[in-house]
């Protein structure tokens, strides 16, 4: 059986209707969903994704297919599987990854394949340039995607970049530009405060107060 199909058989069987009404109403009905929570949805697939991994590549068919789905857990499926095989994602790649940014875009699934982008950044010094265009793109979440794809990355974080499309979003009034930024710094706070605090005080005038605070959290 195709692989899509086989995976939405699966989850057809352990729909929850009821989860699913409440699921839906939290990312404010924009989305119909299964009603399976996250250790419910990942066990449907995990052995899979193994399996996937095992293949050293990406079978974009497949994740194409999962994201034309229109239930959410298909989504999510996407970037638990490009975040388990990121090791075979290259610059190359970052169009396919793109179109999933800026399709059925919401903060769920952003907050995810940035992370994706991120790990190609490690590898490939061409992601720079591009994160900095991003960051001055007219979509928002492109945008979000810039400022967060060196979430996680601790002392391998490139502070030059992280300032720069930061900075680039001064005067936004879009809520999850704002967040976004507030969310990076905290985020790097947590291994150099110092900056942080420096970035703060340096532009506090020009910052959006949400950003603010959710970057003044841990300092």
């Amino acid at each position: 059986m195709d692989k899509y199909l086989e995976i939405k058989k699966i989850f057809e069987s352990r729909e929850d209707k009821k989860n699913a009404v409440a699921m839906s109403k939290y990312m404010r009905n924009l989305f119909d969903f299964y009603g399976l929570p996250t250790p419910k949805r990942k066990e449907v697939y995990s052995d899979f994704i193994k399996a996937e991994k095992k293949e050293k590549k990406i079978d974009w068919e497949f994740l194409d297919k999962c994201y034309d789905d229109r239930h959410r857990e298909f989504q999510y499926l996407v970037y638990d599987y490009l975040l388990a095989t990121k090791q075979y994602v290259s610059f190359e790649n970052i169009p396919k990854i793109k179109k999933y940014i800026i399709t059925k875009s919401w903060w769920d699934t952003i907050d995810f394949l940035c992370k994706v982008i991120g790990d190609i950044g490690l590898r490939n010094s061409r992601v720079k340039d591009l994160m900095i265009d991003w960051s001055k793109n007219e979509n928002i979440w492109l945008k979000r995607t810039a400022i967060e794809h060196q979430l996680g990355l601790k002392e391998k974080t490139d502070k030059e970049l992280l300032e720069q499309v930061i900075v680039n979003n001064f005067g936004s009034d879009e809520f999850f530009v704002n967040k976004a930024i507030g969310w990076a710094l905290r985020d790097y706070s947590k291994t150099d405060s110092e900056f942080v605090k420096g970035f703060i005080n340096k532009h506090k005038d020009r910052m959006n107060h949400l950003s603010i605070k959710e970057a003044s959290k841990y300092i």
